[in-house]
């Protein structure tokens, strides 16, 4: 049996886990939803997530503060499940340090540039679809 994690979740993310991709650009939502673009991997092929939903609201920021550092500006998060991505033929994979930090993994990789960055997008745009945005208020 896998050992938890120095943050005590189980190395494993449940299908039900709630994850939070944080939004850093404004141009990763409209004022109701979340858009691909703030799932679209980095350029080592991973999108980072938290293992945290939307509540306690306060939590979240905590860690997300904690994530990207007290400088960063932040305008909220897109909430799913662990099994949007897994619907997705992707996967989410734990990777602490930091405390809770997971990634979204096994993106298409192509030869063509252009191709791979289609298959990424229309990923990103049905794990969007089924994302809630959560803002930031004040």
């Amino acid at each position: 049996m896998a050992q938890p994690l120095p943050s005590g979740l189980p190395e494993t993310v449940a299908d039900e886990e709630e994850l939070a991709r944080l939004l850093r650009s404004s141009g990763h939502f409209s004022s109701t939803v979340v858009k691909a673009s703030a799932f679209i991997p980095a350029k080592d092929g991973k999108t980072s997530v938290i293992r945290h939903g939307a509540e306690p609201r306060e939590e979240l920021w905590t860690l997300a503060r904690l994530f990207l550092g007290p400088e960063i500006k932040f305008h909220g998060a897109a909430i799913c499940k662990a099994r949007s991505i897994r619907e997705q033929l992707l996967d989410v994979v734990a990777d602490e340090p930091p405390p809770r930090h997971g990634n979204i993994v096994n993106w298409p990789l192509n030869a063509d540039a252009e191709l791979q960055k289609a298959q990424q997008k229309e990923l990103a745009l049905a794990i969007a679809a089924v994302s809630r945005l959560v803002r930031i208020e004040g």
